[in-house]
This record gives structure tokens, sequence and C-alpha cells, in this order.
């Protein structure tokens, strides 16, 4: 049974343990282990996590049969986009649909509160969420490099869904 609930700020240290749990089992070989503790120190403090949530930041916890597994975190803009900042699973939970009925959560929330898509962006070494954004149905749209300070860059491509009322 996987539930997803929306996640408050006393779940932060929650938030933060399984990020920095995820990201250190997922992304050696993908990025520096420099750049990994520098974007876990960037993107999960304590101080960033409780801004995004104080701002409308949705985060949500996924949780299978009450283990949390993995968490989301999403931004409503004004012009009908759904933003997919964050989608992590743990990673002895990969390959067993989870990663999809969560990604099919958020597609489901931009539909039913009116969005016209759900866009992400995804490191262009992340094989594997690459290949679970293509099949659900997401587009590249776009190659991006961003500067993140410390003297890292985030090199991604950017996916489109977009939301169609007769699917």
């Amino acid at each position: 049974m996987l539930t997803i609930k929306k996640a408050a700020l006393h779940h932060i240290e929650l938030l933060r343990s399984l990020a920095r749990e995820i990201w250190t089992t997922h992304y050696p070989g993908i990025i520096t282990i420099d750049q990994i503790e520098y974007m876990l120190d960037l993107m999960y403090s304590t101080e960033t996590i409780k801004k995004e949530i104080n701002s409308g930041v949705i985060w949500e916890i996924i949780e299978k049969e009450d283990e949390p597994i993995g968490f989301i975190s999403v931004t409503c803009t004004k012009d009908g986009t759904v933003k997919l900042n964050k989608l992590y699973i743990k990673n002895t939970y990969h390959g067993k649909g989870f990663g999809q009925r969560a990604l099919q959560h958020v597609m489901n929330f931009a539909k039913k509160n009116n969005f016209n898509r759900v866009c992400l962006t995804v490191n262009k070494g992340n094989m594997n969420a690459i290949k679970a954004y293509e099949k659900a149905g997401f587009i590249r749209t776009d190659s991006v490099v961003n500067d993140i300070g410390g003297g890292y860059v985030m090199d991604d491509y950017i996916y489109t869904f977009t939301i169609n009322a007769n699917r």
C-alpha cells in the first residue's frame, strides 16, 4: 500500500534524513560526493525547507505501509504549470512502480486543479529517471546548465507533460 501525505514543518528532519539517504546512495557516479554534500546543504537545510513550506511549496512524504520511502516537492505557478521540484524514492524501492505511482499522483493533482502542464528538470546522467519520465509521457523540451555556486553546475534536461482533459 502506497500513501502520499502532505508534509508539515514537523516533518523537516524526516525530509532531510530521506534526502541524505537517497542522494548519498543514488547520485555517486552521476555527480561528485563533494557536489552531493554541497547540494544537500543548499537545498535541504532546515531553513530552506521551512522557507519553502511557509511560502506555499508543497512537500509530500511517500510511504509504503507507514514507512517513509521518499518525498515529492512541487510549486504551482500562475502560468498554469506544476513544477515538479523533487521526486525521490529510496534506491531499495526503485523498479517496483512506486516512482511511477508518485509521478501519476503529481499529474493527477495538476489535472484536478486545472493546471496545463507539469514540468521538471533531471540531471542528464540520471538515466533511470529519464527513462521513467519518458515512460510516463514526458517530452524533453530543453537542455540547461545552471550555476549553483561553489564551483558547481546543474546540467539538466527539462521535461514537460501537457495535461490533456481526455486522459
